[in-house]
This record gives structure tokens, C-alpha cells and sequence, in this order.
């Protein structure tokens, strides 16, 4: 029975909100998070390695859906808004319990993930964000599981692609997955540079860095007259750096 039970459990790093969705389709949205512990990805630019790198794994909650759901009703005060799971890589966990307790309030969910795992709960979702890696990541897409992504999530899910920009390399990189996903609308954003051990409070980046390729993103864009990506900073890096918890 013991078995059973923790197969039923979520590893959280961490639960928090209400602040405001700071990237992509949802930017600027009133969001608690709920950041999941794990990834099948190791990206060396990674900016959340606090819910990522193993070495970290004993600050990660095992919790039950009802354990965790308790906590967002608890920070939002029992008022429906938008959820939003992100990692690490969520969608190796189950979350489809915790969606159907939500959407049963009236909660929206958006989930974010690399789309190397797919799963039938994706289908639950209102929003399913895909971030594809791109070379500077070092990590390599499995194209036939991000496709498997899209189909679980079905019609009703409104789906999308966001993609990080370090270089001209990713840049292009960042061009054939258009060419390959034409009818997913598409945002980029410069990358975070260089960001800071988790247990860093000051969480202090290369904000002048992230600006240069913010200004190089869009020049590249409109020179190049490829006017489809919507191309938008991390609103969350500029307010608060790589600080936890916002």
C-alpha cells in the first residue's frame, strides 16, 4: 500500500503566487505557480536548477494533489485564476488529478515543457506551452515525442511554441522549427545569461547581456522580414532577476 500511495504523490519544489506569468503568450497574467522537482534535461543555461539538478532534490516536497491544491487555494483565496505548472519538466509527473480538482473551481492551467514527454492529462490543459531546446542548450529534440505532445493535447488545447535565442545559431535553429510548425504561434526571447547558483538570494544576472540580444533579436528579426514570432523579454528577469519564488 505504501507503494501505491507515493506513486500518487508530486515532487514540488515549489508552490507560489499569486504574481504574474512572465513570458510568452501569457505575459503580464495573474498566475500561482507550481514548480515540480526533476528533469530529463540538463540545458547548460539553465535558470532554475533548484527544481532541476538531483543535488538539490531534498528541498523537493513529495505532496499529494489535494496537498498541493490546498496550498494554491490558500494563496489565492479560493479565487479562480490561472495555474500555471512549470519545472524542471512537469509532464513527467501526473497532474491530472490536480487539473480536475482545479477546473471544477473554475482555475485555468498552463503548462510549460521542452516536449520530450507527452501525456493523455495534456488534453485537460487550457493553455500547453512547448519549448523546444535549441543548440545552445546542448540538449537534442526528439521531434516524434514533441510531435506526440500536440496530439495529446488535441483541438481544444490551445498550444504554442516559445523558443529561447542565445545566437545566430539558435536563431536559425529557431527559424526551421517555424518552417516544420507553421500554424503554432511563436514567441522567442533572449536568453537569460549566466545565471546564478540557486541558493544565490541576490540572484544578480547579466542583465546589459540579455539586453544586447533582446536589441539583436528584433533587429535580426525585421532585417530579415520575418515578421510571424512575437519576439518578448522575460518581464520576471527585469523585475526580479533570477530570484526564487516570483
Amino acid at each position: 500500500m505504501g507503494g501505491v500511495s507515493a506513486m500518487t504523490k508530486l515532487s514540488i519544489s515549489e508552490i507560489f503566487g499569486p504574481t504574474i506569468q512572465g513570458e510568452g503568450a501569457l505575459m503580464g497574467e495573474p498566475t500561482v505557480f507550481v514548480r515540480t522537482g526533476g528533469c530529463d534535461y540538463r540545458c547548460v543555461w539553465c535558470d532554475t536548477l533548484h527544481a532541476v539538478d538531483s543535488a538539490y532534490r531534498h528541498t523537493w516536497r513529495p505532496m499529494e494533489p489535494e496537498d498541493v491544491w490546498s496550498e494554491v487555494e490558500t494563496l489565492t483565496g479560493h479565487t479562480p485564476l490561472t495555474v500555471s505548472l512549470s519545472g524542471g519538466n512537469p509532464a513527467i509527473q501526473d497532474f491530472s488529478k490536480l487539473i480536475e480538482m482545479g477546473k471544477s473551481k473554475g482555475y485555468r492551467f498552463a503548462l510549460e515543457t521542452q516536449g520530450s514527454v507527452a501525456k493523455d492529462w495534456f488534453a485537460q490543459l487550457d493553455t500547453l506551452v512547448l519549448s523546444p531546446k535549441p543548440p545552445s542548450s546542448g540538449e537534442t529534440v526528439d521531434w516524434i515525442k514533441f510531435e506526440l505532445c500536440l496530439t495529446k493535447a488535441g483541438d481544444d488545447t490551445n498550444s504554442l511554441l516559445k523558443i529561447v535565442v542565445f545566437d545566430e545559431v539558435d536563431y536559425n535553429w529557431a527559424r526551421k522549427v517555424h518552417e516544420r510548425f507553421p500554424h503554432l504561434p511563436l514567441y522567442l526571447q533572449p536568453g537569460n545569461h549566466t545565471p546564478p547558483p540557486p541558493d544565490d538570494e541576490d540572484a544578480r544576472i547579466d542583465m546589459d547581456g540579455v539586453m544586447e540580444r533582446m536589441h539583436w533579436l528584433i533587429e535580426k528579426t525585421l532585417a530579415d522580414r520575418w515578421f510571424t514570432p512575437r519576439i518578448l523579454p522575460q518581464l520576471h528577469v527585469l523585475l526580479w532577476g533570477n530570484k526564487r519564488g516570483v
